[in-house]
């Protein structure tokens, strides 16, 4: 086993079941609580019969209905299983030992596995409040430096920077540091965004990453896009695994981007309950805890990151257990360094007020 692999530690995905107990709502791993367009699901049933061929290795359809849908040119949009596929060819396209990958204090955990995964050194740019500080960012970069991660908005903190943030950072890297912008959770933001598509068509080294895992509601079936540079997508393809994109992930996506009134409906939702969400716990914590309560994080996902006193009866592996009792799976980030937070998806109206009544009880008994 190479060294770097050795250091490495296994993805750790959120919680799906409590042991034999029932569960309520499960809100541990962002997903969209609505599932695929109802014509997602009827294209993936036309082809189930199929499956006995090979998908199509250039996922053309796909990059066609991509191109079209947001202006892009289909031959500079690469899928990927997942975006998580297209964040580790990233790091190993562009980066090895002796080199140098920079991301943000509570970024997303892939970020690491990618770079450990080739034997580049992980640097980590100190965060502010939980969002991504530009200039510390540009302070550590380095001759080595050959990729900077930004996920925006971030998970697991749900934090987002300004698009002049996004792109003062840009034009502070060397030309020759590839600069990825995760935009998985892109449909939830409200307001001025920067989607990194003009970035990418006018600079050779940016690269923005998609997900249909999220909004579309088809995580099963491992759906990741992204858009760059004909040079950087030349050298992604290099390392993409061939026939990465199911055939059924294929069609599904297709047809879930001819459904804008489903991907509205779930980004209508959530917004909404984002913000119910949020005034409901931040209330009982004023009423019960006052200011040194619970804190909700600003979001601009489809989750809210909930900060909680580090000692007392309000912590937040307590209200984790409290959580899981009710049958309710969020989030608990100690495995991440957070052990003071937990990351709450989003779910069902029914699922987020049953979430909503235990934390808020919760907080109530701990006052």
């Amino acid at each position: 086993m190479k060294p770097w692999i050795e250091a490495m530690h296994a993805y750790v995905p959120g919680k799906a079941r409590i042991g034999a107990r029932p569960v309520v709502a499960r809100l541990a791993s962002n997903e969209n609580p609505f599932g695929p367009s109802p014509r997602a699901i009827a294209a993936m049933q036309d082809v189930l019969a199929e499956g006995h061929r090979y998908p199509d290795p250039a996922s053309t359809a796909l990059r066609e209905a991509l191109g079209a849908r947001h202006g892009l040119d289909p031959a500079r949009i690469i899928c990927g299983t997942g975006s998580d596929e297209l964040l580790h060819m990233a790091a190993s396209a562009f980066a090895g030992p002796e080199d140098e990958i920079i991301q943000v204090r509570h970024g997303f955990a892939v970020y690491e596995l990618a770079t450990r995964r080739v034997g580049a050194t992980q640097v980590v740019a100190p965060d502010r409040d939980y969002t991504a500080d530009v200039d510390a960012i540009l302070a550590l970069v380095t001759p080595a430096t050959k990729v900077v991660y930004l996920a925006n908005p971030n998970n697991p903190t749900g934090t987002i920077i300004p698009p002049a943030e996004v792109r003062r950072l840009h034009a502070g890297l060397p030309g020759d540091v590839l600069l990825v912008l995760d935009c998985a959770y892109a449909e939830f933001v409200s307001g001025d965004y920067e989607d990194g598509f003009g970035l990418a068509d006018a600079h050779g080294n940016v690269f923005v990453t998609r997900t249909f895992s999220k909004i579309h509601g088809l995580a099963a079936e491992r759906i990741g896009w992204g858009y760059a540079a004909p040079a950087v997508i030349n050298a992604l393809h290099r390392v993409r695994a061939p026939f990465n994109v199911p055939m059924l992930g294929q069609v599904a996506a297709v047809a879930a981007l001819s459904d804008p009134d489903w991907t509205e409906k779930v980004r209508a939702h959530t917004v909404e309950w984002r913000s119910w969400l949020a005034r409901e716990i931040e209330a009982a914590s004023h009423a019960h805890l006052g200011n040194a309560g619970v804190r909700v994080i600003p979001s601009a996902a489809n989750f809210l990151l909930l900060e909680f006193p580090e000692t007392g009866a309000c912590t937040a592996p307590a209200a984790n257990a409290a959580l899981l009792e009710a049958g309710i799976l969020t989030r608990y980030l100690a495995v991440q360094g957070m052990p003071r937070c937990l990351r709450v998806s989003i779910g069902t109206e029914t699922e987020t007020r049953a979430a909503a009544a235990v934390l808020t009880g919760f907080i109530a008994a701990a006052g």
